[in-house]
């Protein structure tokens, strides 16, 4: 979720410190307070999307701040903090608290814990919407003229009344949920529910208990049946989003579901009967990984009824500038700016540029500039250094000739890239996936990967 707001109530100042380092360096915006008093004053006065509080803080404890929060906010995610206790994690997990990290913690992995806190709140608040107005999602204009997107345009129009499986390949920020969005918009089922899940931002678990729901008494905490995300589409199309992360159990599962249109909750034991489309997305090769044990090959073939490949940014630059003033135009009205012009210099800066976030990228770029832009034109410093930089190292690279010895390979390229990324965002990891248009765990799986910055 764009600019997600968390508070964090924690009475040690060095924790709390600490504690809001990681969290805003994850890129959100922090509010912290030393007690629990303080952060219902401040909940009362803001809006929030997460709450990490300590289970020991003044005035009232941390599991009563839960029980204030789930009273009067039951969207906001609470992540209790506290000593390793089982008997304290169990009574937070049964109170609602999405997560308990026992102390000390792992500052590290804060953040990735708050982006999957996030995530649920994003889908609870989705569902809602949905259950007020099914009408409600339109699909989003499908921008570019290139000839990818016109022969895109087409087989979306082709497939989308066939109510098949429909498999969306393409790289990070290219629009996969939009195509997906397009095909449940053009189809039969357009008048129902549209839903979505990243299949990456959940552990197996959770993951199972969003798809499938869960019995009365399935696990701790699990004081009433609940209707799983895939139960709630029904009649609707439904797309799992990076499919290609789910784990084996949870490829054996949903191959069951698509076989036989049915479903148990974790903890039932009664198949229940489900009409959904179901649509799934990823960024990873599947052949690739069905040869190399990764992927069940009997669910590949299952999905890839229809397969859809979305083109990086890169490969229809000719959309780019339309893509630009559309965002800038965008922008510009949310903010209730002047529409200003984009200068020459940033159009033909941007045909130097990789765009490794693709089309995300671009949206965020031209958000950013229309944010610092106060005059009439949007100029080459109101975008990120690496634009201007990426124009100059291609205009530095026909004035030399690369020897066959200065090749390296694709993956030493993509360390040096991230390296030089983080350089630029002064080691921001949350400015840094933002720029890539990836998220947070994404870049932190590379980073690990290349060994750059701290695990």
């Amino acid at each position: 979720m764009e600019n997600a707001r968390v508070l964090i109530v924690e009475k040690d100042v060095v924790a709390r410190k600490n504690l809001t380092a990681a969290v805003t360096h994850g890129g959100y915006k922090v509010t912290a307070t030393g007690n629990s008093r303080q952060a219902v004053d401040a909940l009362a006065t803001g809006e929030y999307d997460v709450v990490i509080t300590d289970m020991s803080v003044p005035d009232i404890s941390g599991i009563q701040l839960l029980e204030h929060v789930k009273a009067v906010m039951p969207d906001v995610e609470v992540i209790i903090t506290g000593s390793a206790s089982i008997e304290a994690a169990v009574e937070a997990m049964r109170k609602g608290a999405y997560y308990y990290l026992a102390k000390p913690l792992l500052l590290a992995e804060v953040p990735i814990i708050v982006e999957k806190a996030l995530e649920k709140r994003r889908l609870k608040l989705e569902v809602a919407n949905l259950e007020q107005d099914p009408q409600q999602i339109d699909a989003p204009p499908m921008i570019g003229y290139s000839s990818l997107m016109r022969k895109l345009r087409q087989d979306i129009a082709q497939v989308a009344p066939a109510d098949c499986m429909v498999l969306i390949q393409g790289a990070t920020g290219t629009g996969k949920e939009l195509v997906a969005r397009l095909i449940h918009a053009s189809s039969p089922r357009g008048t129902h529910r549209f839903l979505a899940v990243n299949c990456a931002a959940f552990t197996e678990n959770l993951l199972a208990n969003e798809l499938f729901g869960h019995e009365k008494g399935a696990f701790t905490g699990a004081e009433k049946a609940q209707k799983g995300l895939i139960e709630a589409t029904d009649k609707g199309t439904f797309l799992l989003d990076e499919v290609g992360d789910m784990s084996l159990t949870m490829q054996t599962n949903l191959l069951r579901v698509l076989e036989t249109q049915t479903l148990l909750r974790v903890g039932g034991t009664t198949e229940i009967p489900v009409d959904v489309r179901i649509i799934a997305a990823t960024n990873h090769n599947l052949k690739m990984m069905v040869e190399a044990g990764s992927f069940r090959s009997d669910l590949y073939y299952r999905l890839n009824v229809i397969t859809l490949q979305i083109p990086s940014l890169a490969e229809r630059r000719e959309d780019i500038p339309l893509l630009a003033n559309y965002f800038v135009n965008w922008f510009a009205a949310r903010l209730g700016k002047d529409i200003p012009e984009i200068d020459d210099s940033v159009i033909k800066a941007f045909a130097h540029y990789a765009f490794p976030g693709n089309v995300r990228e671009l949206k965020h770029m031209m958000e950013r500039a229309v944010v610092l832009c106060n005059g009439k034109k949007i100029l080459l410093a109101h975008l990120p250094p690496e634009i201007g930089a990426s124009q100059q190292l291609r205009s530095s690279e026909k004035c030399q000739s690369l020897s066959y010895d200065t090749i390296v390979s694709l993956d030493e390229n993509e360390k040096r890239y991230l390296a030089w990324v983080l350089e630029q965002v002064n080691g921001s990891r949350g400015r840094a996936a933002k720029l890539l248009g990836l998220n947070r765990g994404s870049l932190w799986r590379k980073l690990k990967h290349f060994s750059l910055g701290e695990d």
